[in-house]
């Protein structure tokens, strides 16, 4: 018995039970973006400040400062889902719709210019030895954040792509709560897709 209580505590660290508490916390945020749940975004605002330290330990540098970006947009997200700024519809909120070409391209130019940026600055300037996968999720998920904030369905196929690569990441960083989470996360955003997908076409319906 006290080598079990030695080993749990072992186990048991700061790290791993900030780690647990992210993986809880995401999986409550996974469960509200599926269901486009604007409640998902006070989540969006835990996230970050769990993930900080588990992060920084990881050596994901760019995932770290990352969160600061994510906490920020937290609010602007849930500001334009309830309050729906400019593309109003009726009841209120932002309606789920397609990016649009423009953006599209838009927003993979800017990535693009993003990752760049912290590739070069991972490799120079910190010991971090995944430079290139961080910065590819790193610029990733600004782009899909702004997607999401601004309700476009596409947000799910660019969340795949960084889901993907993160369970990879957290592996090799030997964070197996994040790795099962962003499993999770992968396979969700499939049918989160066609979730939405419902979504968007139930508001186009005439209303009876």
């Amino acid at each position: 018995m006290e080598q079990f209580w030695n080993d749990t505590a072992a186990f048991l660290t700061l790290d791993r039970c900030l780690e647990i508490t992210g993986f809880l916390i995401g999986l409550l945020y996974l469960y509200w973006e599926y269901h486009a749940d604007p409640r998902m975004w006070f989540a969006n605002i835990a996230m970050p400040t769990v993930s900080f330290w588990v992060y920084y330990r990881a050596g994901l540098y760019a995932d770290f400062a990352m969160n600061c970006y994510y906490f920020v947009m937290a609010v602007y997200g849930y500001l334009a889902w309830t309050l729906g700024f400019r593309r109003r519809r009726r009841g209120g909120g932002l309606p789920v719709r397609h990016i649009g070409v423009r953006r599209a391209l838009g927003a993979l130019a800017a990535g693009a210019v993003v990752y760049a940026l912290l590739a070069y600055w991972l490799v120079e300037w910190t010991d971090s030895n995944v430079p290139w996968w961080d910065a590819f999720t790193t610029a990733m998920s600004i782009v899909a954040t702004w997607m999401l904030a601004r309700k476009y369905l596409e947000q799910w196929w660019a969340w795949i792509a960084v889901d993907a690569v993160c369970v990879g990441l957290y592996i090799y960083k030997d964070r197996p709560f994040y790795a099962v989470l962003y499993a999770i996360y992968t396979v969700i955003a499939l049918f989160g897709y066609a979730k939405w997908r419902r979504i968007m076409a139930a508001q186009s319906a005439p209303l009876p």
